[in-house]
Order: structure tokens, then sequence, then C-alpha cells
């Protein structure tokens, strides 16, 4: 038997980062997937990702060790693995998303190994207890100050307008916690997404840019509290031109929302010479597709070819295309 998930990654098209303060973000899925296969049987447990490698022997080897196989060994702890008495089996990753680029592919790959592992372990959640459980190992396990979106958007896949209302304390979220409201867009939309994304080459920590945010907000400062409130406006108006396909209405709420967030703090040189670039080359909008000081930046553009000539002439390390393709999916083969 083999069990393969994988799960894809994600940008913000309106209203991050108002996943972490009971806002609401449009978002979309990217073409790109972390994918995680489980092969049961052979002796023990091993790990592979990449050219990394472990022999689990014990609790203490699901210790993290700052490597690339950390989320398996703490999402094998958190779910209680062993306990479960899966016997042996060997759990390796690999992912087509650039990591700490902005994308969410951490994320990405923690969703596809909960799944996978879940799989194993015969245990049935829905989507939205799946997410849950997802952001809270990245949370609570792993440190990083993170909100909804990306597990939401690494488990549903798709494009759509997410409503993260009285999800705004972090340390609040139980079984008495609202779920998130997720609602598909796809539907209504183009197969086809005027959109392109750009990695600045920046790599970061999201857990790092989003801390000092958060605490100024946690303190009340009026440019934050009346800011993140302002970016989560934008999220419902973007769904609304976003359905009538006004591309260039949309592309005034991205860069309102960016405006807002840059002027916070919450960007970088690399991004703002991205997205200059995106401009130059005929985009009509841009911003941050997820966490700013490097990352990815995400361009509305109705002339894609100019536009990715401009940010490929900048410097751009790579140029995506969201594609709005499916959630965490896992198969079994016999």
């Amino acid at each position: 038997m083999k069990i393969v998930a994988s799960a894809p990654g994600r940008c913000g098209i309106v209203g991050n980062p108002t996943d972490m303060y009971g806002g609401s973000v449009i978002a979309c899925s990217t073409s790109e997937r972390a994918e995680c296969v489980i092969e049961p049987g052979g002796h023990g447990v091993i790990l592979r990702a990449g050219d990394q490698s472990l022999c689990v022997r014990s609790h203490d080897d699901l210790t993290p060790g700052g490597d690339n196989l950390d989320l398996a060994r703490v999402a094998i702890r958190d779910l209680g693995v062993f306990e479960k008495g899966t016997g042996p089996f060997t759990l390796s990753t690999r992912t087509d998303i650039p990591m700490q680029a902005g994308l969410a592919g951490s994320t990405a790959m923690l969703t596809s190994i909960v799944g996978a592992l879940l799989s194993l372990m015969d245990r049935q959640l829905s989507r939205h207890e799946t997410a849950e459980l997802v952001r809270g190992i990245e949370y609570r396990s792993m440190g990083v100050v993170c909100g909804f979106q990306d597990a939401y958007m690494a488990v549903f896949g798709g494009l759509n307008y997410m409503d993260f209302r009285g999800k705004d304390s972090f340390a609040q979220q139980d079984d008495m916690s609202p779920l998130s409201t997720v609602e598909p867009l796809a539907v209504d939309v183009p197969s086809t997404l005027p959109f392109v994304l750009a990695h600045t080459g920046v790599k970061h920590h999201s857990g790092t840019v989003h801390k000092s945010p958060r605490e100024r907000w946690r303190a009340g400062e009026a440019a934050f509290v009346d800011g993140y409130a302002e970016v989560a406006r934008l999220a419902g108006l973007g769904k609304r031109v976003l359905l009538r396909q006004d591309w260039p209405a949309l592309a005034e709420q991205m860069n309102r929302n960016h405006a807002i967030v840059r002027d916070l703090g919450g960007s970088g040189d690399a991004n703002e010479a991205m997205i200059a670039a995106a401009f130059d080359g005929g985009a009509v909008g841009a911003k941050l597709a997820g966490a700013g000081g490097g990352g990815t930046i995400l361009a509305l553009t109705l002339d894609p070819d100019r536009t990715i000539a401009a940010l490929t002439d900048a410097g751009a390390d790579a140029i995506l295309r969201p594609g709005a393709s499916p959630g965490l999916t896992v198969d079994v083969y016999q």
C-alpha cells in the first residue's frame, strides 16, 4: 500500500494579513504543490526529505532538529502516531513550491504530511477540522506566529473568500472557537485569472515578519487597528468586483491593500522594487502575496507577457501563475 497526499501553495489577493486579526481575505491556490508519500512496512519509521533522512527509534528523535524533517517529526508526535500502533513505515516529502517565499510552502507541506498520516491512522476529519489541526500544529508546536489563511487554503484550495471573524485571539483557539467561513468563488470567475506571481529570491520566515505588527496591534496602536480594519473591508469590496470580473476595480483594492501594509512596515525593498517593475511592465495592480520582507509579489495584469518580461528583467527569481488548484488530496494505492 502507498498513501500519496498533496496540498497547494497560496497567494493572498486582497485582505491579507487580516487572517491574523479576525478579518477577511480573498486568496487563490497555486499550481505548485507539496507532496507526502507514506509507504507502510519495512523496519522502523524512516523520514526522508531531499537528501536528509532519519530513522526514528524513540520519541526523542521527534524533537525538532532545525532541518527539513521537523514538520514530519512534529506532526507524528502531535498526532500520536506511535500510540495508534500503525507499525513501521517510510515517510517521504517533496515540493514544487518555493520555500520561505510567502506562498505558504511550509504550511502546504505540513498539510500534506498531516493528510497522509491521518489516512495511515484511519482517522477521518472534516476539511475545517483538518485546517484547524494544521494551523494548531504550526502555531503551538512549531512556534510560528501565523494566521489561518494558509492552513485553510492548503486544505480547501481553489479561489476563496474567507471570513476569520472571532479568530483574532490566538490563545483561545479550541473546540469552542468559531471555524472560518470559506466561500468558493472559482465557479463565478474565469479559470485563467489575470495574475502573475514574482518571487524576489529573498527568503524569510513568516512568523518573524508577523510578530512585531501583531504586538503593536494587540497594544492598540491606532494605525495598526484602523489599518487592518480597512484592509479587511477591502476584501469585502474585492469580492464584489472579482465576481463582476472588474479587474481595474480589483486592482484598486489590491493597491490600497498594499499601501496600508507598506505604510505599517510590512513590505521591504525587494518587494517594492519588484512591484515597481510590475507597474513598469503594464500591471494595473500589485501587492504582497503573503508576508513581506522579501518573498513574493502578486501582480494583476491584462498584458501578462509584457509584465513577466519586466519582472524577469528586474531579477525575479521565479515567475508563477496562480492556478486555483484543488486543496488537500489524499490517494491510497493498494
